[in-house]
């Protein structure tokens, strides 16, 4: 009898694998940093697995914003990559980790975020119906100026600063990811 049970339960273990792992792979993903980056996950499950995001994955952990943004959302994300981060002055990533600045890291990474699901194509028809140009409110109270220059497209900052983005539509269970070039910044 003791067998019989642990013959079915490593049964139904093995079925339950099978059935969420033939799941996972018929979900459409999209690859980032070489992980697959699944809709059913939220923008922080998947984040984490992304190996060209653990600068910002840091980040989030280093402003208390994982809580937030495992939330319910909807959030539009502009993520920039670890190479974007490195483009920043030699020493500025490591002075936002400390926590005496970690209201200014919270400042920073939620202006990289704005309220609502955009998807690129809600980006594009927001650039027409603004002419060329659409003014995007970020979590932090800033302003993002999204613009397109033929097809790709791209953000210019407070500062002047553009970031292209160069992988778009991730889709999220709480949102969208947009992968950016660049770290952009709020006016100081």
């Amino acid at each position: 009898m003791k067998t019989k049970n642990l013959i079915s339960g490593a049964f139904f273990a093995i079925c339950l694998f099978v059935a969420t792992s033939g799941f996972a792979q018929k979900e459409k993903s999209v690859t980032v940093g070489s992980a697959p980056m699944y809709p059913s996950k939220n923008i922080i499950e998947n984040a984490v697995n992304s190996k060209d995001h653990t600068t910002l994955v840091a980040a989030v952990k280093a402003a208390d914003l994982v809580e937030t943004l495992q939330g319910k959302g909807p959030f539009t994300v502009f993520a920039p990559t670890n190479a974007a981060f490195d483009k920043l002055p030699k020493g500025t990533v490591e002075t936002l980790l400390q926590p005496e600045n970690k209201k200014m890291l919270q400042t920073i990474l939620t202006y990289h975020v704005v309220a609502g699901k955009m998807n690129a194509k809600d980006i594009a028809a927001a650039i027409k119906k603004g002419n060329g140009k659409a003014m995007l409110k970020t979590v932090s109270g800033g302003t993002l100026t999204a613009w397109m220059k033929g097809k790709d497209l791209y953000l210019t900052d407070e500062n002047g600063k553009s970031a292209k983005v160069t992988i778009a539509d991730v889709n999220q269970s709480n949102g969208v990811i947009h992968v950016i070039d660049a770290v952009v910044t709020p006016k100081a």
